[in-house]
């Protein structure tokens, strides 16, 4: 049975609160950390282990909060209610850690740390897990997930050029200053964004699901061999482009001799990859989701190496680079979670239960943990080549560092490809799955 399209206004309302969610997640990464080390004085050593320790308490709970989101139902729905709620869970925790009232200790900050990451994350899979059950048509939710991804791509270039913005205006402001203009962005942005998706975009009501007993809801879970497939591969991805983030600047600092370009080449690279996405949901609309996913892989392959051929200083075609490799950097998120929904459709005929919040936590979990792995891995092969970044550093410790910018990515992706290739839940498995799902239906309302 073919589903009608959704329309734009739907897609852009549904998707709008992506922006200000990853608008969330990149000062979490970049400003913060050196801003509670330098500036509210509490080190990097102790910084360090807050956001270690949270980041595990982020993995740990995103399998908790995916079946609190599946459990509970209201006539509101199953998905909106839980936005809804986590949103003054996540402001109020923004206000505290964007904008902090000196002194602070470590203490404080790793109590808001675990508040917002309970916000964050029950908001995030509670989105994701809207969006997959926003349609049950193959192709449309390519479409439904590109739409968040756009948006998702669009809060980072927002959050990327509010620094420049505020220095451009105020060449004294602080980095508090530019912390906070941050935070702001969240704080206005997000309550708006959630009112305007939860009274345009639609639920769909989901049938009563059976109480599945522990020992049978795991079994399902870990014999679900396409779940499997989609969390290695995903966790794989994560690693490659968690390399690749982790070493860009350093690349652009050492290698390309352009760091004063850096924000500049990475504005770049996010542009690039908001404006493939749409030609590349076209691809998947011809070819398949997972073949589209192996091949946008297979294209990072062949293009990662193409930076050992800029010359130094060549900020033109370090920026033809950027954009060369932005064509994919959207591809690989929007598909991963366009197939778990497919994936979830098979956990439903399976079990007659709508487990779509537990799934998603699940990928959730497996690209944080893929991305922990980068991090913890590159640092110390870094410190291993002799490279020290911000220092005069050899001819050879250079040469490591492209490399393990290029060739371990291409590896992983290259995996991520060949293996993706022959995924089993095709378009016409995943219309079976469907057909299945409607019979069962159908039989509970008999």
């Amino acid at each position: 049975m073919k589903h009608p399209p959704l329309s734009v206004s739907t897609l852009v309302a549904f998707a709008s609160p992506a922006a200000p969610i990853s608008a969330l997640g990149l000062p979490l990464v970049v400003y913060l950390p050196p801003f509670y080390a330098e500036d509210m004085g509490i080190g990097l050593g102790l910084v360090g282990t807050v956001f270690m320790i949270t980041r595990f308490w982020d993995v740990l709970t995103d399998p908790l909060l995916g079946v609190v989101s599946d459990r509970f139902r209201t006539r509101w729905g199953r998905r909106r209610p839980w936005v809804v709620a986590s949103v003054p869970v996540v402001l109020l925790a923004v206000w505290q850690i964007f904008m902090p009232t000196p002194p602070v200790d470590w203490l404080y900050l790793l109590g808001w740390m675990i508040f917002l990451y309970v916000g964050w994350t029950l908001l995030t899979i509670s989105h994701m897990s809207w969006g997959a059950e926003l349609t049950p048509d193959y192709d449309e939710r390519s479409r439904v997930q590109a739409a968040r991804e756009i948006a998702l791509l669009l809060g980072v270039v927002a959050v990327l050029a509010l620094p420049a913005i505020l220095e451009q205006a105020d060449p004294s402001s602080t980095r508090a200053e530019r912390l906070a203009a941050m935070g702001w962005f969240i704080v206005l942005f997000l309550p708006l964004t959630v009112a305007w998706a939860v009274s345009k975009a639609p639920e769909r009501e989901a049938p009563d699901s059976p109480q599945l007993g522990w020992r049978r809801a795991v079994a399902l879970v870990t014999g679900n061999a396409p779940l499997r497939r989609v969390l290695v591969m995903d966790a794989i991805s994560g690693v490659g482009g968690g390399i690749i983030s982790s070493l860009f600047l350093f690349l652009a600092d050492d290698f390309l001799h352009l760091s004063r370009q850096a924000s500049f080449l990475l504005l770049l690279y996010f542009i690039s990859g908001v404006s493939f996405i749409t030609p590349m949901v076209r691809l998947s609309y011809r070819i398949g989701k997972h073949r589209t996913l192996a091949f946008s892989s297979l294209f990072t392959v062949v293009t990662m190496p193409a930076v050992l051929l800029v010359p130094p200083g060549d900020v033109w075609l370090a920026g033809g680079y950027c954009i060369l490799v932005g064509i994919n950097l959207g591809v690989g998120p929007f598909l991963f979670r366009s197939i778990m929904a497919d994936v979830a459709d098979q956990d439903r005929v399976e079990s007659g239960a709508q487990r779509t919040g537990l799934y998603y936590s699940l990928l959730t979990m497996t690209n944080k943990v893929g991305y922990a792995v980068s991090i913890g891995v590159v640092y110390p092969a870094l410190e291993w080549i002799g490279y020290a970044p911000g220092a005069e550093n050899t001819p050879e410790a250079i040469a490591g560092l492209a490399a393990m910018f290029v060739w371990p990515p291409l590896v992983l992706f290259a995996c991520v490809g060949l293996l993706m290739w022959s995924f089993p839940i095709d378009r016409e498995r995943q219309e079976e799955l469907r057909r299945q799902i409607e019979l069962q239906e159908r039989a509970t309302e008999g």
